[in-house]
């Protein structure tokens, strides 16, 4: 069977002399494995597609369970976090998590959205990373099933929270005098980085990137994302370590 479709390559690792065994979140079929025959091999016509975060347009051929890839051509390369080790890293980063809350063989075209957005915002001077990748994590964990209540305080009910603070585990937003033992582990916002918050969680995909925050605000916003994401995600990410490290 071929199939025709566009696909992100989320990952790539070198099987034997000169192909690749590719991850990778297509259009059509969702994430899947496929093998990217010679794809090493000097003047391979699949080598400039099959790269790891490139955007590209091909034609698999499936059988009994395995794809293999045909043609590829280049839609978007991402070239300026090629050229940067920090936007790179960052990248595979997100790359790891779509990886992580995708489902074999099952199209998501929100997901796949997310990604191929945030991975430009990433590449354009226009926005801030921290602010991108604070953006790219809520709203992952809103596509996954883990949207935060933000809407109001948990306990009170105030829709302006006092001095308000987030519970990672359970997700939802409360005043801090609110507080309840069995919130567990929270992560204070304050007013400027919850209106961001809501904003990420409700914003269409297009304009998702369209907000600013500065300061301790964007501080507060990018811990509590990230902390967010690894406490629902229950594992690590070796992307995310590599990314702070050469930041």
């Amino acid at each position: 069977m071929f199939n025709t479709t566009k696909a992100l390559v989320l990952r790539q690792v070198r099987y034997k002399e000169a192909d690749r065994i590719l991850t990778l979140f297509t259009e059509s079929e969702g994430k899947l494995t496929a093998r990217a025959r010679g794809a090493l091999r000097k003047n391979s016509k699949l080598a400039a597609a099959t790269q790891q975060l490139c955007y590209a347009e091909m034609t698999l051929f499936g059988n009994r369970g395995r794809w293999t890839v045909n043609e590829a051509s280049v839609v978007e390369p991402f070239l300026p976090l090629q050229s940067d080790i920090a936007s790179f890293s960052l990248g595979c980063y997100f790359a790891e998590c779509l990886e992580a809350f995708s489902v074999e063989e099952q199209a998501d075209p929100a997901l796949l959205q997310l990604g191929l957005n945030s991975l430009y915002g990433l590449g354009s001077p226009r926005f801030d990373p921290l602010l991108v990748k604070a953006a790219f994590e809520l709203r992952l964990m809103c596509l996954s099933g883990y949207a935060p209540s933000v809407d109001a305080c948990a306990v009170c009910g105030k829709e302006t929270p006092q001095e308000p603070c987030l519970s990672i585990e359970n997700g939802c937003v409360f005043c801090r005098d609110c507080r309840r033992t069995d919130m567990g582990q929270s992560q204070y916002l304050g007013e400027d980085a919850l209106a961001a918050l809501r904003y990420i969680v409700s914003a269409p995909p297009r304009q998702l990137l369209s907000f600013s925050l500065e300061g301790e605000g964007r501080t507060r916003l990018g811990e509590a994302a990230e902390r967010y994401l690894l406490a629902h995600a229950e594992r690590k990410f070796s992307t995310l370590e590599y990314w702070k490290s050469v930041r």
